[in-house]
């Protein structure tokens, strides 16, 4: 018996199995909200009638739309957002949309709160991270908080993290704070018809990587255990029945709370590894989308790791309806299966590109954390170059 702690999140709410519009009028109204502010994605804002729905049902509280986020959430767009709900006169945030969309409305709440209007505004408040150790600032807390309608799985809606772009120096950056979380999340399956295959399925496998890594974490304890594995089970079934009929309503569902269950562990404290870590310098750095980094990173972390966590790596093949067989190989052939990409090659990284990445994933907590030790960036350059 390990010792440990849960630290659960301010979160209040998740709400499931009803129409975003009228979820989100009812949040609105239980929080007194006034005037409330949309950051939608592009698509969903201008090829389809959702966010409209949301903008009518609303009425006299909706106060405008931004609907410009690119993917990793650049500093640029941030603040071009928060400027735009600032002269609303924004009190409460709806972010509709995947994770760029969620993690860029949690950085919009501080620039709200902070009156920053500028990308140099937002150094003061970002995650440096030293030897593996988060250097994370002190800052009031945001007082215009959010609601998330996610529309993919990487289920960054439930954590109290931001991952934001500086495109001037190519990282990833992190924004950290307790109530940087949004204050709810809906999740409706029909939102979610919209999102194209290839972006569903594989930040799908996102969900998955958290699930794996979850359980694979030097953290690992009996309660997060039990989250990880049926977020494995539900995903597992969900996608593989969402790519049979991308109308099947349920097994967009299941994929939901899946993604959902595949958070628990990270967000009360679990320790992932280098999957993910490398992931955040494959998104930031390379551009490569954030589902395509676990599809091309997690099966060559988990065959990296195989002689370190065997026995937990059995329990994700068990988990995925594969007893028995090489953890690895499992997910692999789960990602195969789903037509998605399975190396590096094919998300458009090459070798020569190797030493920088690797260098860079030297200034990821995570790596730091990888069941098997990691403290020198020739070792993770060996993983990239497995994965190439």
């Amino acid at each position: 018996m390990h010792p440990g702690q849960m630290v659960f999140t301010r979160m209040e709410r998740v709400v499931f199995g009803q129409p975003a519009a009228d979820a989100i009028v009812a949040q609105a109204e239980r929080r007194g909200a006034r005037r409330v502010f949309l950051l939608a994605s592009r698509t969903l804002a201008r090829d389809t009638d959702e966010v409209r729905q949301i903008s009518d049902a609303l009425g006299e509280r909706f106060a405008g739309l931004h609907d410009h986020m690119p993917a990793h959430s650049p500093r640029s767009a941030v603040v071009a957002c928060a400027n735009a709900a600032r002269e609303a006169g924004t009190d409460l945030l709806v972010s509709v949309g995947g994770g760029s969309t969620t993690d860029g409305a949690k950085a919009v709440t501080i620039c709200l709160r902070h009156g920053v209007s500028d990308e140099d505004g937002m150094e003061p408040f970002r995650t440096i991270v030293k030897e593996g150790k988060r250097d994370i600032p002190q800052f009031a807390a945001p007082d215009v908080r959010q609601i998330a309608v996610p529309t993919t799985l990487s289920a960054g809606e439930f954590n109290a993290r931001a991952g934001v772009t500086d495109t001037r120096v190519g990282l990833k950056q992190s924004f950290m704070h307790p109530d940087i979380i949004p204050a709810a999340v809906i999740l409706d399956a029909r939102m979610t018809v919209h999102t194209p295959e290839w972006l569903w399925l594989s930040t799908g496998i996102r969900a998955v990587d958290h699930a794996v890594e979850t359980l694979c974490s030097i953290d690992a304890n009996d309660y997060t255990d039990g989250a990880a594995m049926h977020a494995l089970r539900l995903l597992s079934v969900g996608l593989r029945g969402v790519k049979a009929d991308a109308g099947d309503l349920e097994a967009r569902h299941q994929c939901l709370m899946g993604a959902w269950m595949s958070m628990v562990g990270i967000v009360t404290g679990t320790r992932l590894g280098a999957s993910h870590a490398i992931g955040h310098i494959l998104g930031g750095t390379a551009g490569v989308p954030h589902g395509y980094t676990s599809c091309v990173m997690l099966p060559f972390v988990l065959d990296f790791n195989a002689d370190t966590n065997a026995a937990r790596q059995a329990l994700v093949a068990e988990a995925l309806g594969q007893p028995g067989r090489p953890a690895a190989e499992v997910v692999h052939d789960l990602i195969d299966g789903l037509g998605l990409p399975r190396t590096l090659a094919a998300v458009d990284v090459d070798a020569a590109q190797i030493p920088q990445l690797a260098e860079n994933c030297m200034l990821d907590d995570w790596t730091f954390s990888n069941p098997k030790q990691i403290r020198d960036p020739q070792v993770v350059a060996g993983i990239l170059e497995r994965a190439l």
